[in-house]
């Protein structure tokens, strides 16, 4: 059932605040990717376990294949019937339509994501565009994040090694932030400081240092996409920086493949499949956002 307005602006509230007293007391929001009920429900699982705020997330392939509304009342149903505190992220919207339409069907965070689907798009059209969104934004509140370029990799297993050089030659600076923070009004920025989306050969190295002087830099949340692959030490030294929120994908499409591929092979006979993904698969995945919770150090601040 679609939300009021007056409930979407109350929970757009709620999430607003959380994401202060996230920056404030040092943890962040894992933002986790909805494939299906499974991952939802693995990701539900996990933050009641560990009693800790958390963020789903869908990107246009999901949109397209589940329906905003039907997000939306997916997790509505399992917030209620776990008792867990819980927000939806529009992940790399790739257009200004598209994000008003996550934000009309209540989702309380709207990443907005020009270059994703044009890589060409000027600095002018990006701006504009997020511009518009984070006016649109105030009709119910939601959070809009956004960056000045685009941010590479994919959610998926990479065999390539990183080649570091190319990387840095995307990464964001303190000054382009506090530029472009001024220019858009976001309310988060989305850092490149090594982050990549995707798993790789090798871990990912982030750059603390230059994130601290984005922190100094600028007076909005920061968010880091491409958190999978990641060393646990490099998110628990950023929450401590300030980050606010970290997105997690690739990390659980692995566990959700690799292990219903074995448990597909060991059940030879078993048809019902949505059986065996109930048990085994969304342990995998849950065992997967539980070790994100505790790097986050989100575990134990959720407020129902």
């Amino acid at each position: 059932m679609p939300l009021t307005l007056q409930q979407m602006r109350r929970n757009c509230a709620k999430a607003r605040e959380r994401m202060a007293q996230a920056r404030a007391e040092g943890w962040a929001f894992g933002a986790f990717n909805l494939d299906d009920e499974a991952t939802l429900r693995a990701v539900v699982q996990a933050a009641a376990a560990k009693n800790a705020p958390v963020l789903v997330e869908v990107s246009q392939g999901e949109v397209d294949d589940i329906g905003l509304d039907n997000v939306r009342d997916m997790v509505d149903n399992f917030k209620y019937q776990y008792g867990v505190e819980i927000y939806v992220n529009l992940d790399h919207s790739p257009n200004v339509e598209a994000a008003k339409d996550g934000i009309e069907a209540g989702f309380e965070f709207i990443h907005i994501d020009v270059s994703q689907s044009n890589h060409d798009a000027s600095d002018e059209e990006i701006i504009a565009a997020t511009k518009e969104v984070v006016a649109y934004a105030k009709l119910t509140g939601a959070q809009v994040e956004s960056e000045p370029h685009y941010f590479g990799g994919g959610s998926n297993v990479f065999e390539a090694e990183i080649d570091y050089e190319e990387v840095k030659k995307t990464f964001s600076t303190p000054e382009q932030a506090k530029a472009f923070v001024e220019a858009t009004g976001i309310d988060t920025f989305a850092a490149a400081i090594g982050n990549l989306h995707g798993k790789y050969a090798v871990p990912k190295v982030l750059d603390l240092e230059l994130l601290q002087r984005i922190r100094d830099a600028i007076d909005c949340n920061i968010s880091l996409h491409g958190g999978s692959d990641t060393p646990g030490h490099y998110f628990r030294d950023a929450v401590k920086i300030g980050v606010s929120k970290v997105n997690i994908n690739s990390d659980m499409r692995y566990a959700y493949r690799t292990s219903l591929e074995k448990v597909l092979a060991d059940n030879p006979k078993e048809y019902s499949v949505a059986k065996l993904i109930s048990k085994e698969v969304v342990a995998a995945v849950q065992a997967v956002v539980e070790s994100k919770l505790e790097d986050l150090n989100s575990a134990g601040k959720a407020v129902v």
